[in-house]
């Protein structure tokens, strides 16, 4: 079938907001494409390569970010505190395991968010349900729940403004690798994680001195003060993802110049929906929500459509079963791809599965259970003799107060109200992110020998 940017304009479609006034979208679209890219088809494809490595085995893969972004929260303390933390877990992981990381932030794009139902109802009064800043506002007012099409335009230029700074922390100096010491965040101070933070960076520190005396030293070897973070999202409001794809001059191929890497949800992954024929078409590397409800046969049908010549590093299958489901139903899946020869990079989302409310009616996440489901999924591949490419985490460099237990953290049931910020979904502080990096640092260890 032949294919086209606007191509899933023909295809059923689900978690799409109603906007009244079409003609002011249909303008803000056009507006969109006139718009320089966000990143560039190079980077797409040099992501590409990288995730290739993560399928073989010579790479891990840490993709982590915010459940969904906040206009309001948009910050360079925010960006900065997540670039950090990301920098930290890199670090750790890389160091336990003797193997380059692949970063990928859920950062400069999740705007958008599926919801499990089209409304909301507090106290009798029913409203559209808040899908994220770049559709309407989280306010329970009918005003702020109306879809606008003018937030289209604003996530594009966060999304620009963020992309700009990450550019700049990735290479001005602020990941240089003589800096480690300066990477803790304020309130790790005193807690038992930088203690354990700060004898890893000795050893890189002495590791350096000694490469110093060999002649090889950051300022003739940009590898050790310069870094990548690719940026990502889920692909959800495909008006604007179609806005910001564009042909490649140099192979004719097209991209989605929204982000280096876009993944469709396990809500959206319809084999003969509008979502899987948008992602079809374009070049970029790609992912996929699995979840419980998926099927053998299904997922077969999704990688022959989203990865037809079985290219390596072009599709990423996240795992999101949820900690007592996942020793069930994964290996039957990774069987029958694995039996099938796919070429596919698995990483696991071990924060949806394991949501639950409180008595309280707050979301939240217990840490136990994502490390549980983490260790699972690398102790699954180690028993088929399979690759876990790596892991998947709503996650902020903030001192936030959402998921529930972890060493470092002591965050209980009644303690989440005094810093509960999320937008959307419970989130892993830094605390609980650079501690679940450590311990699943030991797995990975394992795996290799």
């Amino acid at each position: 079938m032949s294919w086209s940017p606007s191509s899933w304009r023909d295809f059923p479609i689900k978690q799409q907001p109603e906007y009244k006034n079409l003609e002011e979208l249909h303008s803000v679209e056009a507006k969109l494409k006139t718009f320089p890219p966000l990143i560039f088809a190079g980077e797409a494809r040099e992501l590409k390569k990288d995730l290739a490595k993560v399928a073989r085995g010579e790479a891990i893969l840490l993709q982590g970010g915010d459940c969904a972004e906040s206009f309001a929260n948009f910050n360079a303390t925010t960006i900065r505190d997540l670039f950090k933390v990301l920098l930290q877990m890199n670090m750790v992981l890389m160091y336990a395991t003797g193997k380059p990381v692949v970063k990928i932030g859920r950062i400069a794009g999740q705007y958008a968010k599926p919801r499990s139902s089209d409304f909301e109802e507090i106290n009798g009064v029913k409203l559209p349900s808040y899908r994220g800043d770049i559709v309407n506002d989280i306010a329970f007012t009918k005003e702020a729940r109306e879809p606008k099409p003018e937030k289209l335009l604003e996530a594009y230029y966060k999304s620009a403004a963020t992309l700009n700074l990450i550019r700049a922390y990735a290479r001005g100096g602020f990941a240089d690798l003589r800096a480690v010491h300066k990477w803790n965040l304020e309130f790790l101070r005193g807690n038992e994680l930088e203690q354990r933070f700060e004898e890893l960076a000795d050893k890189i520190t002495e590791a350096l001195r000694f490469m110093d005396a060999c002649g090889v030293n950051p300022d003739n070897t940009p590898q050790l003060k310069q870094t990548t973070l690719y940026t990502s999202h889920e692909a959800l409001l495909l008006n604007y993802e179609e806005a910001l794809t564009r042909k490649d001059t140099f192979t004719g191929d097209w991209y989605d110049c929204s982000a280096h890497f876009l993944w469709i949800g396990d809500r959206t992954r319809d084999v003969n929906g509008a979502h899987v024929e948008f992602f079809r078409g374009i070049k970029n590397p790609i992912g996929v929500k699995v979840g419980p409800t998926m099927k053998p046969h299904e997922l077969l049908e999704l990688i022959e459509k989203l990865n037809p010549e079985n290219e390596p590093g072009r599709l990423t299958l996240i795992v999101r079963m949820g900690a007592e489901k996942i020793g069930d139903l994964f290996p039957p899946l990774l069987r029958v791809v694995k039996e099938a020869g796919k070429e596919v990079v698995w990483s696991i989302d071990p924060m949806h599965g394991n949501t639950y409310k409180t008595d309280g009616g707050l979301k939240t996440r217990d840490f136990e259970k994502i490390l549980s489901e983490v260790k699972q999924f690398i102790q699954i591949h180690r028993a088929e003799g399979t690759i876990a490419g790596g892991m998947h985490l709503e996650m902020t460099g903030s001192d936030v107060t959402e998921c529930t237990g972890s060493i470092s953290a002591s965050i209980t049931e009644d303690t989440l109200k005094s810093r509960y910020h999320t937008q959307c979904d419970p989130r892993l502080n830094a605390n609980q992110a650079l501690e679940l990096a450590f311990m699943v640092a030991e797995s990975f260890e394992e795996m290799q020998k």
